[in-house]
């Protein structure tokens, strides 16, 4: 692998999340270890036409239907988001040594050892003139593991000099937890570090509001903010024996039924899905070695004041956006794809026992030579 001086690698991190908004798009400089400099971020996003292709590929463990004609859109799509970015930072993709391509989940069960995520990392590399690393979790699931989290180790590298124990969550259409711990190893060690998914995000709220056709996300929390708690509704929704379950653990977008709110008014049921989301938040408490000082939220469900006000509530601790110590909450996740390419190239872990309950410090990826 290239690197500058500095031991610094130029790579691009592409992510699709389960809120299925659009690309996530970042350029940095990291050595695949502890050091990460972040250059530049867009996001693209879905026109509703390809929103609502792709959301008909969830579930699909096989490449039938619409999902082979989706891919290459997605492909495609990602091609461009990395053009655009490139022009944006001022960049030439010869400068650019590796791209990772996360992809779009569009079925995970790891109990059954199943996880899917569409995406040609070939025909990527072969539009961008650039290396690309795709199919992260596949090695970890066919392994026993979770396949998810996979960001904990970025996570890490970005916490030194942070009060810990820290916790990281990330709200997306699932959210996830990385605790850090007091003692970091480097980036080869196993570091004292606990991930699991929590329980639901921002997919159940999004689902909602669309539903009733007042947009496809409820923008601040002002709907849930409109609205009150159904106490019924949220004790049926958090009797999901997911939430007895210690870490790590991880969920499919799609692991919960909404059905506890269905009666429940536009308001009412925005507000009891923002709670279900904060609540299962404070039950990971239990499975985490010890009580964070503070907690850093990054993702969409950031921007929620109504779910940030919620979190704090049931946490009893600070919580504030990643942005306060200076990460970009909206960039962390492409960032996080990024970096585990440069891990992936040097024959790093991305995966440890205690972020996805791998048996064994865990490599990935597959690599595609520039087209």
């Amino acid at each position: 692998m290239m690197e500058g001086k500095d031991g610094l690698r130029t790579v691009v991190g592409l992510m699709s999340g389960t809120s299925m908004d659009g690309i996530d798009a970042a350029l940095l400089r990291t050595d695949g270890r502890d050091r990460v400099e972040a250059l530049d971020f867009l996001t693209i996003p879905y026109d509703d036409g390809f929103r609502a292709r792709l959301r008909a590929c969830l579930g699909r463990k096989d490449g039938g239907g619409p999902v082979a004609e989706v891919e290459r859109e997605l492909t495609d799509a990602h091609a461009d988001a990395v053009r655009r970015l490139l022009d944006q930072a001022g960049v030439a993709a010869a400068e650019v040594e590796l791209i990772g391509f996360h992809g779009h989940t569009i079925h995970h069960d790891p109990d059954r050892r199943l996880t899917r995520q569409i995406g040609d990392g070939a025909r990527l590399a072969a539009a961008t003139g650039i290396a690309v690393v795709g199919d992260f979790r596949s090695a970890d699931v066919a392994a026993g593991g979770q396949g998810a989290p996979l960001v904990p180790l970025f996570h890490r590298a970005l916490a030194h000099g942070l009060p810990r124990p820290l916790a990281v969550l990330n709200i997306g259409g699932v959210a996830n937890v990385s605790w850090i711990g007091s003692d970091l190893a480097d980036g080869d060690g196993e570091a004292d570090v606990v991930a699991c998914d929590t329980g639901p995000g921002n997919a159940l709220i999004d689902d909602w509001v669309m539903r009733h056709g007042l947009g496809r996300f409820d923008a601040g929390g002002a709907l849930a903010a409109a609205g009150r708690v159904d106490g019924a509704a949220l004790a049926a929704l958090m009797a999901h024996p997911y939430f007895d379950r210690p870490a790590p653990k991880s969920l499919d977008r799609d692991a919960f039924d909404p059905a506890p709110v269905a009666a429940l008014s536009a308001e009412d049921g925005a507000a009891t899905l923002t709670a279900f989301t904060a609540w299962s938040v404070g039950r990971v408490l239990s499975h985490l070695p010890a009580a964070p000082v503070c907690w850093l939220v990054c993702g969409g469900g950031r921007h929620n004041a109504t779910l940030m006000a919620m979190l704090a509530d049931r946490l009893g601790v600070p919580v504030e956006p990643g942005d306060n110590v200076g990460w970009d909450g909206d960039a962390l996740e492409a960032q996080a794809f990024g970096y585990l390419a440069v891990r992936s190239r040097l024959g790093l872990p991305l995966s440890l026992p205690a972020t996805t309950g791998v048996p064994a410090p865990m490599r990935g990826g597959v690599f595609h030579p520039a087209g």
